[in-house]
């Protein structure tokens, strides 16, 4: 469904199902939405629980910001939402509200505050440098593998105090916990893939036990809220959600922004001859990706949305995927604009939940734009990118990319380095 066909009955389209988004484009059908039915049903199907679709921007922020109406302790994403809970409930940060929410927030932002993070993200600038470097310096990569994969995964893992020998069995289990590579990967093997990154830190968290060093696990296992020690389950339980998130939207957003650039020659003009500043950049290419497609709540009680009558128990959706492109919000929103201001996209999520991990992923793209226009003249896709499949996250499990050398910024590169 491509945005020439606005009409096609939006109740043929089935949200939950992760080969809609790998089939079809749906910008018709979130413009459809928007203006004609912006709280919509998608009906039960294939034993799925029906659910509510929420797709204009205001409304996605009301629903963000109450979250006693509305709340994350039933699940936040469609997998778990409608497998009817997350075992994590009041014990994971997203799936946490209230004062425990909060307790648990001011936690994690001790190892997650900008403050903190300095060394880890010079580390990222040095890292990021080499890698694109290298690629350039070979002239093609796939960059989905080569270099979005590695380098947030590296960031989160030194975070988390996991050895250099674990991060590429963590990263295939990242990747098929909540989307697939292929239509190959069943729900049986993404739940496997869940489970197997709790058991993981499980043993991770046991061994800083009698190991502790200057990283996060060891941190919370030293950890208390109200004069409690964490449990094992809160521990592993955030490590797991950490891993995840920490993964998931640095890499998909790294690999679009590779992809875009390349189709839309001007903006790269503008970025490399530095018309733009790059902070506008990262959001414009976190707004244009929206990697994380949704987030979900339960109605804790009834309650009206936008005038449409919204029963205790039932799931609300809330589809960045359509408010990152909502006009009654952002000018021209089809149109990719580095110098966009203002940009207050949904990427992060917005009011108690917003993402505390926001800032590290700000900057692991930012450290990729600012290399790419210091040590590529111009670059290409060399093939055609094979997308993920998910009802979760959106982009590319691959991206083929020829780089054009800039000579003289490798030179001032290596004469800095």
């Amino acid at each position: 469904m491509g945005s020439g066909e606005s009409q096609t009955p939006a109740h043929t389209v089935d949200l939950a199902d992760p080969a809609t988004f790998a089939n079809h484009d749906l910008t018709g059908f979130w413009q459809q939405l928007r203006d004609e039915e912006p709280i919509h049903w998608n009906p039960p199907t294939a034993g799925r629980r029906g659910f509510w679709v929420v797709s204009r921007y205001a409304d996605i922020l009301d629903v963000y910001r109450d979250d006693v109406t509305f709340t994350s302790e039933r699940g936040n994403v469609l997998v778990t939402l409608l497998a009817g809970g997350d075992a994590g409930a009041g014990r994971m940060l997203a799936v946490t509200d209230g004062p425990r929410h909060a307790e648990l927030r001011k936690l994690l932002l001790r190892a997650l505050g900008p403050r903190v993070l300095a060394p880890v993200c010079a580390a990222v600038r040095t890292n990021t440098r080499q890698m694109i470097r290298e690629a350039v310096t070979k002239g093609e990569c796939d960059f989905a593998s080569d270099i979005a994969s590695r380098i947030p995964m590296m960031t989160i893992s030194n975070l988390l105090g996991v050895p250099d020998a674990d991060r590429a069995f963590l990263l295939s289990l990242t990747k098929t916990a909540l989307s697939a590579d292929d239509e190959s990967i069943s729900e049986t093997e993404s739940a496997m893939a869940r489970n197997e990154i709790l058991l993981y830190f499980q043993d991770l968290m046991e061994f800083r036990r009698d190991h502790p060093g200057e990283d996060v696990v060891s941190m919370l296992v030293n950890s208390s809220i109200d004069g409690a020690p964490l449990s094992d389950d809160d521990i592993v339980l955030n490590c797991y959600s950490l891993i995840i998130g920490g993964d998931e939207t640095s890499r998909l957003t790294m690999i679009d922004s590779v992809n875009t650039l390349a189709a839309h020659p001007q903006q790269w003009r503008r970025l490399k001859d530095g018309q733009c500043e790059i902070d506008k950049a990262v959001d414009e290419v976190l707004r244009w990706a929206s990697p994380s497609m949704h987030f979900g709540r339960v109605a804790a009680r009834d309650t009206i949305l936008h005038g449409v009558r919204i029963r205790a128990d039932d799931i609300v959706t809330l589809w960045h995927a359509s408010g990152n492109r909502d006009e009654r919000v952002f000018h021209r929103p089809e149109v990719f604009d580095l110098g966009r201001t203002p940009n207050r996209h949904l990427s992060f999520g917005h009011g108690p939940h917003y993402c505390i991990g926001s800032y590290l992923a700000k900057v692991e793209i930012s450290e990729l734009l600012i290399a790419l226009r210091d040590l590529t003249s111009g670059f290409e896709t060399t093939g055609e990118p094979q997308r993920i499949r998910s009802n979760l996250l959106t982009g590319f499990a691959t991206m083929p990319v020829r780089f054009v050398p800039d000579r003289a910024g490798l030179a001032r590169d290596a004469l800095d380095g």
